[in-house]
């Protein structure tokens, strides 16, 4: 059995870094203070192929909470993501395939031990209890739970008041992850603060189920590069714990000066202390720029190595203080039927904007730059700009983020 190897003040104060809410406290510190390992879990649903910053943040309190000896589950919702979590959805959510999910789920396990200690931490699935399960077993776990503490469920309530369909598969999805909790015997769950619902049903059927309920930690959403959307590959703001040193390097340096303290709070691994050292830095005129430097070294050497982060940021450095584009700058083809298309509604086309007001936002903050190659590129100064001739074009938003976009008839496709 693992040994516990600080005392409860020190973990309590740890633990509770960065966490939005814990429910309960005085719960946490009570299972703390029996001095065994707890059995912690995170569940994570092979939803997409790669994992982003945004989901290391969980990964990261689970670390810590390795680090002090306990027990550390990371369960992958093989299961679960055949079903679809609705968290904040206003419409049913596509279902993927077995094999889509399988695929994802390799992947998953290759990249938590980015952070993880593989020695200690423990990789299970869902699909080991509910694949076996029959559907007297499902149920007996739906006769747990009623209709009226699922529409208390903030998005199942708006849907149902604005007519929109829920599916009966759906209302499933709590109650399967809260399964996993009774399953594991979970002494505490953590989860983003969307998936609260989700994580207090784990606690109610632990206490239907004749067991201690688990403590619930939830950890914000991290916000993406745009600084205002929770990072997202859907909506292109993301980190990819597996992008290429220079392409993390680069997309780090990105974020705004504010929202880096949020990335060193929620990603990095430095004391708090040391944190408040380097705000005070700045404070008395360090530049922002530099302490951002720290920041994005910590994180490229975390999923690559030091000698690819220092050369990221000797990259960096040399691009943009010699006004030189990336190396690699990716290319898409956007279709059009002959007519203009509308600058806006191309960078949501390409991936550069989540959606076309976002767009124009960033076209009236003068952070689009329009050209043919490097020499032509100029800033774009009004929405109306529109591309009228097919051909290839390069696109710069604010300072890091470049594409080359391939206009492309769409009987050419």
């Amino acid at each position: 059995m693992a040994t516990i190897t600080h005392s409860v003040a020190e973990q309590m104060a740890e633990l509770q870094r960065g966490a939005a809410e814990v429910l309960t406290i005085p719960d946490l510190e009570k299972k703390l203070r029996r001095g065994v390992p707890l059995r912690i879990k995170a569940g994570f649903d092979p939803t997409a192929p790669d994992l982003h910053l945004g989901h290391t943040v969980l990964i990261n309190k689970l670390r810590q909470f390795q680090q002090f000896g306990h027990e550390v589950t990371f369960l992958i919702g093989d299961f679960t993501g055949m079903i679809g979590d609705p968290t904040g959805r206003n419409a049913t959510r596509p279902r993927l395939t077995p094999e889509e999910i399988k695929s994802n789920a390799r992947t998953y396990q290759q990249q938590i031990y980015k952070i993880l200690d593989p020695a200690t931490t423990r990789i299970d699935f869902n699909s080991r209890w509910f694949g076996p399960m029959n559907a007297a077993g499902l149920i007996e776990i739906a006769a747990r739970h009623t209709v009226a503490r699922m529409l208390e469920r903030d998005d199942f309530s708006k849907r149902f008041r604005a007519n929109q369909p829920i599916a009966l598969h759906e209302f499933l999805y709590p109650l399967v992850q809260g399964y996993d909790s009774v399953a594991l015997r979970a002494d505490v769950e953590l989860g983003g603060t969307d998936q609260k619902f989700n994580l207090l049903v784990g606690r109610q059927l632990q206490e239907q189920y004749g067991q201690e309920p688990q403590v619930v930690l939830t950890m914000p959403l991290l916000e993406g590069l745009d600084g205002v959307n929770k990072m997202s590959k859907s909506l292109g703001n993301f980190i990819a714990i597996t992008d290429a040193p220079d392409d993390m390097f680069g997309k780090l340096m990105s974020i705004s000066d504010d929202l880096m303290w949020r990335y060193f709070e929620l990603l990095s691994f430095r004391p708090l202390a040391s944190i408040a050292a380097l705000k005070s830095e700045i404070t008395t005129g360090r530049n922002p720029r530099d302490v951002k430097f720290e920041l994005a070294q910590e994180i490229v050497t975390r999923f690559h190595d030091a000698a690819a982060a220092g050369r990221a940021q000797a990259e960096f450095v040399a691009r943009f203080r010699q006004g030189a584009l990336p190396e690699k700058i990716d290319t898409v083809t956007v279709p059009t039927d002959g007519k203009p298309l509308r600058l806006g509604n191309v960078l949501k086309a390409a991936g550069l904007a989540a959606s076309a007001s976002e767009a124009n936002r960033l076209i009236d903050q003068g952070a689009v730059r329009l050209g043919q190659d490097a020499a032509t590129l100029e800033k774009v100064s009004t929405r109306d700009t529109s591309l009228a001739t097919p051909g290839s074009y390069l696109l710069q938003v604010g300072k890091l983020r470049f594409l080359r976009v391939n206009l492309q008839p769409a009987e050419q496709r």
